[in-house]
């Protein structure tokens, strides 16, 4: 039997300002990744995401970025390790109060946008964040990444995240939102990617190059036009692939 954890980004809305059908969406997953206030989200937003997924049995979790909540956390910042610690260590400790709130604990994190999962110091530092403050908290790195490696290296909790809808390179890193072939729109294609890196542990990179892929929890975005319909239809589609969909 194949299995998976099946993620989504929620909670992204802020102020007047509604992003996604969260309370749509999060009938369908395991996991959810929850805004902490600095590249989307805000208090309110926190407290009624935290409060859906306990009422759905979703698994909380802190899905820190930086702060830019005009360019939604996925702008280049010149930020130090030092800095980047202090800034998941205060995303983390802001989510702990909403989870602790609503009798759940704060299940999983997942880094945001521009925080870069390959880049050493910045792992480094993310995974110094999560050990000092909880280390029951399982880090989401990406497959293959700099952060998976090293926090499994440091004996912290991991599980490796695939991506529904993103190209890869031939590094395992994520192809930019900007290269043409980065985000994968059409369904049946990304259903068809997914089921194999489940199944085979493999993908096709943007190059055409055949990669290696190992995953724990897939995640499809929660903020796309069409992520309802996406997630009904992989769900859908595992089911009648002997694909095991639950939390980790």
């Amino acid at each position: 039997m194949y299995s998976i954890d099946l993620n989504s980004d929620l909670g992204e809305s802020f102020g007047a300002y509604k992003l996604g059908c969260d309370e749509e969406i999060i009938k369908y997953v395991t996991a959810a990744n929850i805004a902490c206030g600095w590249h989307a989200g805000d208090p309110m937003v926190m407290t009624e995401t935290v409060r859906m997924a306990a009422a759905h049995g979703v698994d909380a979790g802190a899905h820190p970025g930086l702060p830019d909540l005009m360019g939604f956390g996925r702008r280049r910042m010149n930020v130090s390790g030092a800095e980047l610690k202090a800034y998941i260590k205060y995303q983390l400790g802001a989510m702990a109060a909403f989870t602790k709130a609503e009798g759940v604990p704060l299940h999983h994190m997942v880094p945001h946008g521009a925080i870069s999962q390959f880049n050493e110091e910045w792992a480094h530092a993310i995974c110094d964040a999560v050990g000092e403050v909880d280390d029951n908290i399982i880090i989401y790195a990406i497959a293959g990444s700099c952060l998976d490696k090293i926090a499994r290296k440091e004996g912290l909790k991991v599980a490796s995240e695939i991506f529904s809808d993103r190209a890869y390179m031939d590094d395992l890193s994520l192809a930019p939102r900007g290269m043409d072939g980065a985000m994968i729109t059409d369904e049946d294609f990304a259903i068809e990617r997914c089921i194999r890196m489940v199944k085979e542990g493999r993908v096709t990179g943007l190059s055409g190059k055949e990669l290696e892929i190992q995953g724990d929890t897939l995640c499809v975005h929660g903020d796309g036009p069409k992520a309802l319909a996406f997630v009904r239809k992989i769900r859908e589609a595992f089911s009648q692939e002997g694909i095991d969909i639950h939390g980790i």
